[in-house]
């Protein structure tokens, strides 16, 4: 049946109510699919708004998303956002969960009520791929043709009511993005009348001798569902090139035995499915499909042919970069000064109401100066990851990737591992956790070693207040700022690239496939979905905050505070204001040397000081292995316990009067420079080799990926500073 435009007033029946009264809707669950870039997370958010709940599948690293939309009757509606997905093939990780959760066969999940299936209207042919089969497994299916907007101004226009009565389904037109559609969606999934459609692409009479012999005996998920075994066993049958047979249970040995009959009585049956689908595709396309103006290029294709161009491509993405990290330099200050001034008068307010003792140092020198040394730099971060989701939001940042692809090609990578380096520059754990889309277990596995090179949100604070201290007060400008920064995500890329390189020859040899993507059409922004991102990222940048670097801040200065010594710095008789402020420091400077902390920084001296760091850089150094922008955060109690704690001037103040015993300073240019790079290479993160152990399954890839990285960041450092010396550099 068609979809036309339902309204109800509050006099209209409740079409969710069956005949004895009863809500039908009230427990009822949809299972949200649809073809990457169609705009189904976008429909997703229009759906359920912030009732969401975000977690993981068990056994596996695919991220589930779920969420609660009600009718216009009040009636709650479950909602699980599976993985996009051009078919139901299975590929990859993400691909089984879609298909497990169609089928029934989650134990975590039950079986779906219904499916909303969402198609992007400018793209209907590739789309309808995924529906039809989806339409074919036999549950009540709602089609949403999204994008319909977009269609429209390229001169598609589609006749829903007739598509609707070809594949037995409602159809609903969506603009998902601006939230047209979207309540007559929710009209069409109460409805106490949806049902699944007759649709079917006809089998082979063999097949279907095969099917029916196969069902009955499948391994049945959380319910029986007799429609949902033959589906099932359509499935595995076509896709046996990546069966797996305790996907099948017992019915696996039959399976194998019919595909072996199939092949041997309908040569090439499989192939001949695909095309039947693609030739009746076709065929809807022609009957429900009118365009106008058709060999009128697109806005997106005009964009392409400079944005997509061997030379101007790269230019435009060097230049979109560097104007990134200009504006996140730039843009941030007013806010960071802000926090940055809010921060001091907390810790001013701290040890003015607070007696003296230690529970006020542990307060104001451990964690207000922990925890602020951090959230100020919150400005930028959320900056960056405005600048990301705008270019994710608008299509560009595919662009980059296929811009970039011939280079990653060069080097032994996989195109699709693009997208988890590039989540990397968020953070490496769910960068690591999307090379799951790459097919080759080796490319996957040097997609995950070289991963952490690039640059993660955690690095930013330390490159920040680095970069700051390089420069005197009032020098230095935004723009030099800003070519530094981009300096060494560049360096932290082609890192990754060039390890690629090395571990592609040497280490995991293997052909690597070519890339084979979709370009999203050219979009405006949608600023609800880049502020909820900014939002979740500002929870996670504050929860962290408030979790590890406020307990590490409390395990730091005790470290760097006990044990006690009795040593008091001596004093003339009637000490000027300068003598007993020198003495104090000079007393807070040798218990900060005699604690466990201190301790541990002399006892790594040999190690860095080839690289420039004194024993106090040391304490930062192995407190940031458990977290990089700890660093930050100790440097901050270092200095605010070296010196009493008896005010709180900013860190960036701290450590620029810093100096040696020969009175000269510590934080030079050399220096600064030589823990930046130490920071690009270096695994400082305890949740990453986590996550690396779990997707790899294995100790021994995680130890050997921590160890090669500290060589690799120890000996980038040494280079810096040593090789800077010889050329006459501080």
């Amino acid at each position: 049946m068609a979809a036309p435009t339902p309204t109800l007033s509050p006099q209209d029946p409740d079409p969710t109510k069956g005949p004895d009264g009863l809500g039908a809707t009230e427990s009822r669950l949809f299972a949200l699919v649809g073809n990457p870039n169609s705009g189904k997370t976008t429909l997703f958010n229009a759906l359920t708004g912030l009732r969401q709940k975000v977690g993981n599948y068990p056994g596996v690293t695919v991220e589930r998303k779920e969420g609660i939309c009600y009718s216009q009757h009040g009636h709650p509606m479950r909602i699980v956002d599976l993985p996009g997905s051009y078919s139901l093939s299975v590929r990859s990780p993400d691909e089984q969960i879609m298909r497990d959760v169609l089928l029934g066969r989650r134990q975590d999940v039950p079986p779906p009520d219904g499916v909303v299936c969402v198609i992007d209207a400018s793209n209907l042919e590739r789309n309808l791929y995924l529906a039809t089969q989806v339409i074919e497994i036999g549950l009540p299916t709602i089609l949403v043709l999204n994008m319909s907007d977009v269609a429209e101004r390229r001169g598609i226009r589609v006749d829903v009511d007739k598509l609707s009565d070809r594949l037995g389904v409602p159809v609903i037109r969506c603009a998902a993005a601006s939230g047209k559609g979207v309540t007559e969606l929710k009209l069409a999934m109460s409805r106490a009348d949806l049902k699944p459609s007759s649709y079917r692409l006809p089998m082979p009479e063999l097949m279907q001798e095969a099917v029916k012999d196969i069902a009955p005996v499948l391994k049945r998920g959380a319910r029986p569902h007799q429609g949902l075994a033959r589906a099932e066993a359509r499935l595995l049958l076509a896709d046996i090139d990546h069966f797996d047979p305790s996907d099948a249970g017992p019915a696996a040995t039959r399976i194998q035995l019919w595909v072996q009959r199939l092949d041997r009585e309908l040569p090439g049956w499989r192939s001949e499915r695909i095309t039947q689908r693609y030739a009746r595709i076709g065929d809807l396309m022609r009957e429900t499909v009118h365009r106008f103006n058709p060999n009128r290029p697109s806005k997106t294709d005009m964009l392409d042919r400079v944005l997509l161009h061997p030379v101007a491509g790269i230019l435009v993405l060097s230049v979109v970069l560097t104007v990134l990290f200009y504006s996140v330099f730039q843009l941030a200050v007013p806010f960071m000064d802000a926090i940055d001034g809010t921060v001091t008068a907390v810790g001013d307010w701290a040890a003015s109401v607070m007696p003296a003792g230690p529970l006020r140092g542990l307060v104001v020198d451990g964690i207000i100066a922990g925890v602020g040394g951090v959230v100020i730099f919150l400005p930028q971060i959320l900056l960056l990851f405005f600048f990301i989701a705008l270019l994710e939001s608008t299509g560009y940042m595919a662009r980059a990737a296929f811009i970039l692809d011939k280079l990653m090609n060069k080097v032994g990578l996989h195109g699709r591992s693009f997208i988890p380096l590039l989540s990397s520059y968020a953070c490496a754990v769910p960068g690591i956790m999307a090379t799951r889309t790459i097919e080759s277990p080796k490319d996957r596995l040097v997609t995950i070693l070289v991963a952490p090179f690039m640059t993660c949100s955690a690095r930013l604070p330390v490159y920040l207040v680095l970069i700051a201290a390089l420069f005197p007060e009032g020098a230095g400008t935004a723009l030099q700022r800003a070519l530094i920064m981009f300096g060494l995500y560049a360096l932290g890329t082609v890192s990754a690239l060039l390890f690629a390189l090395i571990f592609k020859k040497f280490l995991l040899k293997g052909h690597t496939p070519s890339l084979v993507m979709e370009l999203p059409s050219y979009k405006w922004p949608q600023w609800g979905q880049i502020a909820r991102e900014m939002f979740d990222r500002a929870v996670i940048f504050l929860r962290r905050a408030g979790t590890v670097i406020f307990a590490l801040s409390i395990v730091l200065w005790f470290g760097m505070n006990y044990p006690k010594t009795d040593y008091e710095a001596e004093l003339p008789p009637n000490p000027t204001e300068e003598q007993v402020a020198d003495a104090n420091a000079h007393e807070a400077q040798l218990h900060l040397a005699n604690s466990f902390a201190g301790r541990m920084g002399h006892a790594l001296t040999p190690i860095f000081e080839p690289l420039g760091y004194d024993w106090k850089i040391n304490i930062g150094i192995i407190a940031s292995f458990a977290a990089r922008e700890v660093f930050v955060s100790t440097m901050a109690i270092v200095y605010n316990v070296e010196d009493g704690g008896e005010d709180t001037d900013s860190l960036l103040d701290n450590l620029r009067s810093q100096t040696r015993a020969d009175g000269s300073p510590v934080f030079t240019p050399l220096t600064c420079l030589s823990i930046m790079v130490f920071f690009v290479y270096a695994l400082q993160c305890l949740s990453t080799v986590a996550v690396v152990k779990r997707e790899t399954q294995s100790w021994k890839w995680a130890g050997f990926q921590v160890a090669y990285m500290f060589v690799v960041a120890w000996t980038g450092g040494f280079l810096v500073y040593q090789v800077g010396h010889l050329f006459g550099f501080q």
